[in-house]
């Protein structure tokens, strides 16, 4: 069992390309970054589940009914006081970007006591507990409920993965020290989602160099600094506008870097959760055993096919990434 913590979310999207409120419309989806990954490796075939908190209303059942028709346990979801967590985007088009309006203060996952998480209880029967920046950067009640859950799992010789996710709206919002945070949390992991940005976030240095050098050159500092450390998956994106995208996919360990080729992602429809697509895929190419290069291609695969899906999860199987890899873009009878 795969165990994600983190808080689930309603996204409130203006519809088409509007601005936000522009015809006072607005479409819903569920999501938030950990219950991505879950959703994401469900849909891949993996027991997953889901470690949060909602309020005891419709907005907190409808959230928690999306994810479990999704295949994901949520009997680890507890029903406390506060409010659901929003936020509300407005998609980008052309040479617009998108943006997102937060509103999560007072939710019933950020207020929650970090000894409101029983770790000996959460994680029993989980071989995995992945984690996002996310959390920690809601608050100090969830930063201290992160590292307390990182810890745990530590302890019991679970594999941690963590995605670096740097918000920085959210980390601005309150007295928050992110690379102390953030250090302790990586210093956990087994595998880190995070590019040399990040990188750089962490060891207080900037890296030189350029493309593959640059990013091989913070991950060698990475593992350095960081003896549990066994990979770092990273994606490499160019914007050349909101409808198109090249990206390509890499793992380092501390012995090789394995990259991608770069593809082009055009006619995009929601490119809100490529990240978390680009975890599920690598998690379910790792977890499998299928090594670093399929690992990479796999991460690729999905992250590319999240920006056809409206939402913020992928519900794409194995099937949908061997069709990507074998460049089927027919229809498919």
């Amino acid at each position: 069992m795969i165990l994600c913590f983190g808080e689930l979310l309603v996204r409130l999207t203006a519809p088409g390309r509007e601005l936000l409120l522009q015809t006072g419309r607005l479409d819903v989806h569920v999501g938030g970054a950990e219950a991505n990954v879950a959703v994401g490796l469900a849909n891949l075939g993996h027991a997953t589940a889901c470690a949060s908190a909602v309020p005891d209303n419709q907005l907190g059942r409808a959230a928690v009914s999306a994810i479990r028709a999704q295949g994901v346990d949520c009997g680890r979801v507890a029903v406390l006081p506060g409010r659901m967590g929003l936020y509300f985007l407005s998609p980008g088009a052309g040479l617009r970007a998108s943006d997102i309006v937060y509103d999560r203060a007072g939710s019933s996952f950020a207020t929650a006591p970090a000894a409101s998480w029983d770790w000996d209880s959460l994680l029993a029967g989980c071989t995995h507990l992945h984690l996002s920046g996310i959390t920690p950067a809601l608050g100090e009640n969830t930063a201290d409920a992160a590292v307390a859950a990182a810890r745990a799992a530590r302890a019991k010789g679970l594999m941690v993965s963590f995605d670096g996710n740097y918000r920085a709206r959210l980390w601005e919002a309150w007295d928050s020290d992110p690379r102390s945070v953030l250090t302790e949390l990586v210093s956990c992991a087994d595998l880190f989602f995070g590019n040399h940005r990040d990188i750089a976030l962490l060891l207080d240095r900037p890296f030189s160099g350029d493309g593959e050098d640059r990013r091989r050159e913070a991950a060698e500092a990475a593992f350095a600094a960081f003896p549990n450390l066994k990979h770092i998956a990273s994606t490499a994106r160019h914007v050349e506008d909101a409808d198109c995208h090249r990206l390509a996919a890499r793992i380092d360990t501390p012995a090789a870097g394995i990259q991608t080729a770069e593809v082009a992602v055009s006619g995009i429809v929601d490119r809100i959760g490529g990240g978390d697509a680009f975890a599920s895929g690598v998690l379910h190419g790792l977890i499998s055993g299928r090594g670093e290069a399929v690992a990479a291609q796999w991460g690729l695969a999905v992250a590319a096919l999240k920006h056809s899906l409206p939402g913020d999860a992928s519900l794409f199987r194995q099937s949908d990434i061997d069709a990507f890899l074998d460049d089927v873009r027919d229809v498919r009878r």
